[in-house]
């Protein structure tokens, strides 16, 4: 069975309800999905961007997706040696890719987990990747 890494775009568009996520990842099971550190940190700076009037809003939502996958949230230390070897080989390329987005793909490579993303050019050059975009 499939198991599956959600990028911070799918689980901004979850959140809002969009693209009709919900029914997907109920598709291929709930337990099946997990989520990165980075993940959660990606989208509390997106909450501390948030209009004054939405911040309050924004945060729940956040603590309520975090709460769901309380078990499922992969620390961000277990793929650092990965990370090394994916930024230095996309150096190597001349391809420069968002440091975040270099954890997440590690975190999926590590993992063996499929990596769920709208982005798939920011991750297209990783080394042992897995793709799958849900919304295009």
């Amino acid at each position: 069975m499939n198991q599956y890494l959600l990028d911070t775009n799918i689980c901004i568009h979850f959140i809002k309800g969009a693209y009709d996520l919900g029914s997907k990842i109920q598709k291929v099971g709930f337990q099946s999905c997990y989520i990165s550190e980075i993940t959660i940190a990606e989208l509390l700076y997106g909450v501390e961007n948030s209009s004054l009037e939405r911040r309050s809003i924004n945060l729940q939502r956040v603590i309520n997706l975090r709460t769901s996958f309380a078990e499922r949230v992969i620390p961000i230390s277990q793929s650092l040696e990965e990370y090394a070897k994916q930024k230095a080989q996309l150096r190597k390329i001349g391809r420069r890719v968002e440091d975040f987005d270099i954890f997440i793909g590690s975190i999926s490579i590590i993992k063996n987990l499929i990596l769920v993303t709208r982005n798939t050019k920011d991750f297209i050059n990783m080394n042992g990747v897995r793709l799958e975009n849900w919304i295009d």
